[in-house]
Formats: C-alpha cells, structure tokens, sequence
C-alpha cells in the first residue's frame, strides 16, 4: 500500500534499508536460529536503553512478558492488578499460569492504569502491579513504584508502545522490576515479531535464559557437556539471528525513527488541541517523554468521524478493547465497575502515525478532522 494524500494507512511496518544486506550475510553462514546475532542484538539494546544491563530477548513480546509473570514468581491464584484496557496479550499469559487477574480502571487523560482505582484492589493475595504506556505515554511511575514498595509488590511494566520514551528522564526500561518490549511488526522496530525483557535484578538474566529454551542452560550444552540436567520447565521463547538481523538494522535507525513519531505526534497535539469537539489523550506532564507510538483522540461522534475520514483515505480504529468485554476474562469481572473506561469506551479513535508518513500527511489528517467537527 502506497503512501498517497487519499491513502493514509493507519501502521505501516518500519523496515530499514539496511535489513536487506544484513540478512544476505547471514544467510550465507551457519547461523540462521539462535546464534551471535541474538546477542549481539541484545547487547546493543542493552548499550542504548539500560545502561548495559543485560537483557533477554524474546520470540515475541507475549514471550517475554510470560517470563516477567514467571520470574516475579506470580502463581497458580495469586492476585495481579493490570488496567481493563490493554491488548489481550497483557493478560493473556496469567491465564498460562492460573493467576486472578483483577482489572483495574483507566485514567481518562491517559487511557494508562488509575492509580486511585488501583489502591482500592490491593489484597494480601496481590503479587504484582502490571502497567501499559499506552500509546508509549509513560504512567504515574512514581506513584506505582510509592504503592508497590509499601506493599511489598512487584512492578511489571508492558512497554510494548514505549520504546525511547523517558519518565523523569530515565529511559523506560530501568525504573521497574520489569520491563519488556515488543518488535511486533507495527511497532517501532520490528523484527518480524519478537520481544525483550529486562529485569532490574541482573542474577534473574540467567534463569530467563534458561526458561525461555526449554529449561537447558545452553552454554553448557554448546560446550559439549551432557551431564546438563534440566530442572525447570522452560519454553521456546528464543528469538533467531534472522530476527535478530532485523532488529540491529532497526536499532541502527532508532534515533531517526523516534524523531519522526515524535514530530507527527507533536503536529497533531499543536492542531487538534484547540479544537472543541474533541480532546487529545495526553496529560501534558513535562516528567513524561512520549515514545509516540499511537496519538488518540476522545470525541462523541466518533463513528461519524471515522467514516468520514474514510472517505477521505484516511485510515483510523481502536486498535486496542477492554479486556472485560471478552469471554475469557469474564469470571474476573463480576461486581467491578469500570466508570472512566465506560465513559471513554465509543469515543476513543487512534490517528495514522508512522514512518511512511510525511509532516504534510499529519497535517492533512489534522485539517481533515478540524473541517469535520
């Protein structure tokens, strides 16, 4: 699909001119599944994200956030609180492991978990506090990291949208006990579909690397030893050097790459934030950096929006949906309510933004919805 004034996609994979080359080379070799380009890759996210900490990464970022539930030590009936509205994928690995899930409502301003709403869920039974940047916007870390210290709780953070983004100037991914990240297709990098996690404590990168291939510790079987007992059950969650390949071409690019969301977003916050019929979802905190992954809009009339920017080939939807209103979540449910998120629920309309696009695209979606409503 080209890029056109009468065809605004709404994503449009990221995939760097380098890709192709790097792939060539690796192809000629040996190594086309897990091998020194997974490292490599990971090392190099390490040396721009983390501040060299070691990171693991992953067959997806559904992968990787298994392992954070795995390694935060969540099990079978333990309570972990995670926001009502999120991708499925956020959830869907406690249901692996038999956790309670006990969804939590969204701020409004952010569509990120509700910190009011949260305090009122902590049990003796809670184990974990999940959050989702949604959009890449970073959430109220402060005020989490201040309830999860009282309580004794761990910290995941799901920044599958963050990639770059910066609360209180500390690059997402070093602040909670866990982080992981997504290189979904769509998402800023990509490599084909992959994860990362990174945890804060650095004697866990070990067992990670053992539960994410199948329970063996793959350095000392490489060494030709088979005295190498398996006593953890672990699963195939390894990224491959092609994917991997994928990613450094990406990562080369990053700082390119993050400018330009950056720029597109802060032209829809500059020419929709006056308009009266709609509000942009963005808390204008300065602590928060956005990674600029999605920029939405609240609006009433938003079917009527989205069809008429339809007809002008502009692309727009949802993306994401309350997790209450699936079937497999539903025993969670009973009794919460979810007032900011029933509020929110059939106004919410996410704008295209990605790489293909141009400043002057941006500024003809903005155009575009100011003649609208």
């Amino acid at each position: 699909m080209s890029i056109t004034r009468d065809n605004v996609p709404l994503f449009y994979p990221y995939v760097s001119n380098k890709t192709l080359s790097i792939l060539k080379s690796r192809l000629k070799t040996r190594w086309i599944g897990q091998g020194p380009i997974v490292e490599k890759f990971e090392n190099l996210f390490s040396k721009i994200f983390l501040k060299k900490k070691k990171c693991i990464s992953t067959g997806s970022g559904t992968d990787a956030l298994h392992l954070a539930y795995l390694l935060a030590d969540i099990k079978k009936d333990d309570e972990v609180i995670t926001p009502v509205f999120t991708c499925t994928a956020t959830n869907i690995p406690l249901l692996y492991i038999g956790a309670k899930i006990k969804f939590c409502d969204i701020e409004k301003k952010t569509m990120n978990i509700c910190v009011k709403s949260l305090e009122k869920l902590i049990t003796k039974k809670t184990k974990a506090i999940v959050c989702v940047h949604y959009g890449g916007m970073p959430c109220n870390m402060d005020e989490l990291i201040e309830i999860a210290k009282k309580k004794n709780i761990k910290i995941i953070e799901d920044a599958a949208h963050a990639l770059g983004a910066e609360y209180k100037k500390k690059i997402i991914g070093n602040i909670s006990d866990f982080t992981i990240f997504s290189f979904q297709a769509i998402k800023h990098i990509t490599t084909g579909d992959g994860g990362m996690l990174c945890v804060k404590d650095q004697g866990l990168v070990e067992k990670a690397k053992r539960l994410r291939w199948f329970g063996i510790d793959r350095n000392a079987k490489l060494g030709g030893i088979w005295e190498n007992d398996v006593h953890e059950i672990g699963y195939k969650y390894q990224m491959n050097d092609i994917a991997a390949s994928m990613g450094l071409a990406g990562l080369s690019d990053f700082k390119k790459i993050l400018a330009k969301r950056r720029d597109i977003y802060s032209t829809y916050l500059d020419g929709l934030s006056n308009n009266k019929n709609l509000i942009c979802v963005h808390d204008f905190d300065k602590n928060k950096l956005t990674a600029a992954w999605l920029f939405t809009i609240l609006v009433d009339k938003k079917n009527f929006l989205q069809d008429e920017l339809r007809k002008k080939g502009i692309e727009t939807n949802q993306v994401h949906f309350r997790n209450d209103k699936y079937s497999i979540f539903k025993r969670f449910c009973k009794n919460y309510k979810f007032p900011n998120m029933d509020e929110v629920e059939n106004k919410y309309l996410v704008l295209p933004l990605h790489n293909k696009m141009t400043i002057d695209d941006a500024k003809y979606v903005v155009r575009s919805i100011n003649n609208i409503i």
